[in-house]
């Protein structure tokens, strides 16, 4: 066996492998020369020793298994020979590492060779040691690589700094064995010798801060001068790099200042001279001159140090912002990035090569270039710079406007020095990349718009100019309706113009004709198509010579695939058809948002949803929460503040414009506000009235008969006491819905036990959660609830799974989900059941988790569950 396989060699083994025409084939190859291998191993046979480790090598760098090898290497090692030791610690190195057992014998064989006579097995040991040391081994062989580094031959001085270098990374309690050693590496005249000394300088300094002040008080003059010394001195063939003599025991040298003059004023005020004799004498053609450069401005930006030696450190930073190489320019706005913490105006005299960059072609200096931009704006620069970027955002790339434009706005909205130069810019940003601002940009637009009165006719006549232009915008129409729907009657009045503004003649038809267009359009999503129907019934109210147009195109999207749009379309029918009288009131102007709240609440300091409030802010007695009550109206837009929280008559009064606050107290009757919001549930047809107001007189507003022996406003009879002759009680059944016409209201009581009120339990950006609850005839301790969950985002949620956990007072049983997959805008149900042993003495309460996965990546949602209703 042993003579066959003598005859394989190393190149032969390598010259059968990379003929192999498949990988399955060089797997048996390799198999065949390892099984070769493992024979030879067996027989012990010295002589194949070497080769057999070489083969492994090889067989390694392929990404075979070697570890059977193992063990060759420390036998090679331990061989007399010098070619031996060398294909051992090879072997050594790349077939082992730090984190192998096997290592620990080979401790005692280095110490042995790092006190060989022969310098060549002393330097392969410092090498191997250098690439494999654990601290194990650090700890015993450290004062042997000490004292080599006074060691007579300069290439063994410089394996073991190297070494040195390892070891105290390793250990760092052994630095300070090593201080006095490595300062007397820093005399040295050989180059290799003194960058190792210099980066064993380095790494003391950086873990041991006594070494740091040796250092400092001991060596700073002595590395200045070798600094000096090299950059000063002649043309050296063997040192010379494109120009640069030595450029890398240059940038070691500045490394190592630059840590002894970090918080040090006095090693700093030593080295001033210094930095700027090589920021000004190295030539920036080349790369090696632009690395040295590089360095020298991290280390003056490190120091103490004055003003002006920064000034010329930016300086040569603006000059590499024009260099060719993407390097060269990346590592130059980073740079001054930092730098702008040290001298804002140094680099804004750098501004203009810093909007060039942000304009490259190459995606990461684009991205770099505008975060730098976005840390120059201030209040004096902000109006030239956002013009400069919304100029360029009209033809940057596709891929890159989504972070243009919400850098701009960012911009905009914290430095915006007045609020028309604001909404310009907003509709400047929403006409060029409207598709791609977040919803909270164009909700704030909103929020601005609305605190800005004086500008009212001004914004709704510029959205429309720029709606007729970028109509394929999504987020600019959302706005342009929203304000139509609102103002559109400054816009066919021309009302409030400005000076700096042209006349356009805008009929209502024309002003109709967009919030058509947006529902019509076949790319608009759900949420502006809902926004443009109420847009349309406040139009209706509005421009009343139109409102038959109007009603025929909300009548059109009765037929809509949309369900939502279904409802939408048959209610505001029915109170453009039916109700013309309160209509008025209903759709009045949207009351100012407050500003200060929804900058709170977009900064997540407040709640968004009902589900975290100890109990809604406005509690109707019908049951139904305000915040559904404002999304029937308007949308439940984010824009719409929480209502205030003193009644829920104020609610009313600034829903509906209208005085619940004088109504006159009767016997049995609820006070006037609550009666008030019962009344208007009841012609919104929310609800269904308690038991307790069952009892009790209320006034049926549109009702035939009242509306026909009172020729007043129906409205008016919120704030006097209730006639006897259109007094109803719980038997008449005879109200008015305001969606469905005429129908009687069936008591709920009599058939599934007392009604409670649905509850928003949960709300996210993405996710909402809806309680209904019903109980069961006999059992009060039991509930129902049916859960449903909606889709508030355009994409499909998989592996849709809810979990809740209750306090040991409930029992909860869940069953299973509709679906496990809630799709993009949709919704998905599951029913649970409670069941309560302290009814009556403690309410419910539930903590909740949502899991899913979204475009593959899991996604947790949580939350506790505090405002269901009384008496479950």
């Amino acid at each position: 066996m042993n003579s066959i396989f003598s005859g394989t060699r190393l190149r032969d083994m390598i010259r059968s492998i990379r003929a192999c025409k498949t990988a399955a084939e060089e797997r048996g190859v390799v198999r065949k020369e390892c099984a070769d291998i493992r024979a030879s191993i067996n027989e012990n046979d010295p002589h194949d020793r070497h080769r057999n480790l070489a083969k492994l090598m090889f067989i390694h760098m392929l990404g075979y298994p070697t570890h059977f090898g193992q063990m060759e290497c420390l036998k090679l090692i331990a061989s007399p020979g010098f070619p031996e030791k060398r294909i051992g610690y090879l072997g050594l190195m790349l077939l082992l590492d730090e984190r192998q057992e096997v290592l620990m014998l080979v401790t005692n064989s280095l110490k042995q060779d790092l006190n060989h006579t022969n310098q060549y097995v002393v330097g392969l040991a410092l090498c191997a040691l250098g690439n494999i040391c654990s601290a194990e081994m650090a700890r015993d062989l450290a004062p042997e690589v000490e004292r080599l580094i006074q060691f007579r031959d300069p290439n063994i001085r410089k394996k073991a700094a190297l070494c040195s270098t390892r070891i105290v990374r390793k250990v760092p309690d052994l630095a300070e064995n090593f201080i006095n050693a490595a300062s007397s590496l820093l005399k040295e005249k050989h180059h290799g010798v003194l960058i190792t000394g210099v980066q064993l300088c380095y790494e003391l300094c950086t873990i041991n801060d006594e070494a740091l002040e040796y250092f400092r008080k001991k060596c700073t003059e002595g590395l200045i001068k070798t600094l000096r010394d090299i950059t000063n001195s002649a043309y050296q063939p063997e040192y010379d790099v494109a120009g640069i003599t030595d450029p890398f025991l240059h940038i070691r040298l500045l490394k190592l200042l630059r840590v002894l003059g970090h918080g040090d004023a006095d090693a700093s005020d030593l080295m001033t001279d210094i930095l700027a004799q090589v920021a000004t004498k190295t030539e920036s053609n080349k790369n090696a001159g632009n690395a040295v450069l590089y360095e020298c401005v991290e280390t003056i930006m490190a120091i103490e140090d004055t003003s002006s030696l920064r000034v010329l450190a930016i300086n040569i930073l603006g000059r590499f912002l024009s260099n060719r190489d993407n390097n060269i320019r990346y590592v130059a706005l980073n740079m001054l990035m930092k730098a702008i913490a040290f001298d804002d105006q140094a680099v804004q005299r750098h501004r203009v090569t810093i909007l060039e960059c942000v304009k490259d072609p190459d995606a990461s200096i684009r991205k770099r270039a505008l975060e730098l931009v976005s840390l120059l704006v201030n209040e004096n620069n902000v109006k030239q710079l956002t013009k400069e970027l919304i100029d360029y955002l009209e033809i940057s790339d596709e891929d890159f406007k989504e972070d243009l434009s919400a850098k701009i706005c960012s911009i905009v909205e914290k430095f915006s020095p007045e609020k028309i130069w604001y909404i310009d810019q907003m509709l400047k940003v929403l006409s060029e990349a409207g598709k791609f601002v977040k919803d909270d940009v164009w909700h704030a637009l909103i929020v601005v718009i609305s605190n800005a009165s004086e500008l009212h006719g001004y914004t709704v006549r510029a959205l429309y100019k720029a709606v007729l232009t970028y109509s394929e915008q999504e987020t600019l129409v959302r706005v342009a309706i929203w304000c139509i729907g609102e103002y559109g009657d400054l816009l066919v009045n021309n009302v409030g113009m400005l000076g700096i503004e042209d006349p356009i003649t805008v009929t209502e038809s024309d002003a109709v004709d967009v919030v058509e267009d947006a529902i019509t359009r076949h790319n608009s999503d759900m949420t502006t198509k809902a926004m443009a129907l109420v847009a349309l019934l406040k139009l209706s109210s509005r421009f009343p010579s139109i409102s038959e147009r109007i009603k025929d195109i909300i009548v059109k999207q009765k037929g809509s695939l949309l369900l939502e749009m279904q409802q939408r379309a048959i209610e505001f029918n029915s109170i453009v058809d039916r109700h013309k009288n309160i209509r008025s009131s209903l759709v009045e102007r949207m009351p100012v948002l407050d500003e200060a709240t929804f900058n709170v609440r977009r900064a997540g300091s407040l709640p968004a949803s009902v589900s975290t409030m100890a109990k809604p802010s406005v509690s109707i007695p019908n049951g139904v929460a305000a915040a559904p009550l404002v999304d029937l109206l308007d949308l439940g837009s984010d824009d719409i503040m929480a209502a205030p929280s003193s009644s829920g008559a104020d609610f009313l009064q600034d829903l509906l414009g209208v005085d619940l606050g004088s109504s006159s107290a009767q016997s049995g009757a609820t006070p006037g506000p609550k009666a008030g919001a019962d009344l208007l549930m009841d012609i919104l047809s929310i609800g269904t009235p308690s038991p307790a107001q069952n009892n009790t007189s209320s006034i049926d507003l549109l009702s035939t008969a009242g509306i026909n022996n009172n020729p007043s406003n129906a409205l008016d009879t919120l704030s006097s006491p209730a006639p006897p002759h259109i007094a109803t009680t719980a038997s008449a059944g005879g109200m008015f819905d305001l969606l469905d016409g005429l129908s009687p209201s069936p008591s709920k009581e009599a058939t599934n036990g007392p009604a409670y009120p649905p509850i928003v339990a949960y709300e996210s950006s993405t996710l909402k959660i809806e309680f209904t609850f019903s109980k069961p005839s006999g059992n009060p301790q039991e509930t129902n609830v049916q859960a449903t969950f909606i889709n508030l985002s355009p994409n499909t949620f998989t592996d849709f799974i809810f979990q809740a956990a209750v306090p040991k007072f409930l029992q909860l049983h869940l069953d299973p989900a509709s679906s496990n997959t809630l799709p993009a805008s949709g919704n998905i149900t599951q029913n649970l059941r409670v069941t309560n042993s302290q009814h009556g003495k403690k309410s419910l309460v539930m903590r909740m988790r949502i899991g899913y996965k979204l475009n593959g990546k899991d996604v947790l949602e949580e939350g506790q569950i505090n405002n269901f209703p009384r008496g479950l």
